[in-house]
């Protein structure tokens, strides 16, 4: 590798809420001439890691998504916060099959660990993408962009940053499994279609 030419380096810089009521959420972006990114659709996702554990334990994600046709394999890295935002490292490639995905990552010794599950809806605001996010769990709302922008797009909507909360969908199922035990290790819709 040539010293002087340094890797590009891909940052998500985001921000979650709860959000009761997304359906007021969506109205609002409308009315505020927000572009419509991509309708409400099943997302799946399986993190997967070593047999220790060592990805998670760093603070770190592998990820393979499928939503409808596209599959996509995600690594963050370890989040770091700065105002209240949540950056990360974050990089994506387009796979073509998410079976042969799957196997790829086993061969090399990698297991799923956890299954989640959300409905998403997406939009273009000012400069940044909103995501309306219906879990097992509850509904978010998911802004990414630049800072400044982030702040500006929570404001436009009549949400407060204050309310901002620092965990992944991951992270807030283990914490709700700690309340409620009796919830499946995974965080799936179940029988519910997605």
């Amino acid at each position: 590798m040539n010293p002087e030419r340094e890797a590009k380096r891909s940052e998500e810089t985001e921000v979650k809420l709860p959000c009761t009521d997304l359906a007021a959420v969506g109205a609002k972006l409308r009315e505020r001439g927000a572009t419509l990114r991509e309708e409400k659709h099943a997302e799946h996702n399986v993190l997967y890691d070593d047999p220790r554990g060592e990805l998670s334990g760093r603070g770190c994600t592998l990820r393979l998504r499928t939503a409808g046709p596209d599959v996509i394999l995600t690594f963050k890295g370890p989040a770091r916060f700065d105002g209240g935002l949540k950056i990360r490292e974050e990089r994506e490639v387009r796979v073509s099959d998410a079976a042969e995905a799957a196997a790829l990552l086993s061969g090399i010794g990698l297991v799923p660990r956890f299954r989640y599950e959300k409905q998403r809806e997406s939009w273009e605001h000012a400069g940044c993408t909103v995501s309306l996010d219906e879990t097992p769990i509850g509904r978010y709302l998911e802004v990414e962009g630049n800072p400044a922008d982030i702040r500006r797009v929570l404001t436009d909507l009549g949400l407060d940053f204050s309310e901002a909360i620092p965990y992944s969908y991951p992270s807030l199922y283990a914490r709700r499994r700690r309340e409620d035990p009796t919830l499946p290790p995974d965080m799936v819709f179940g029988d519910r279609e997605g």
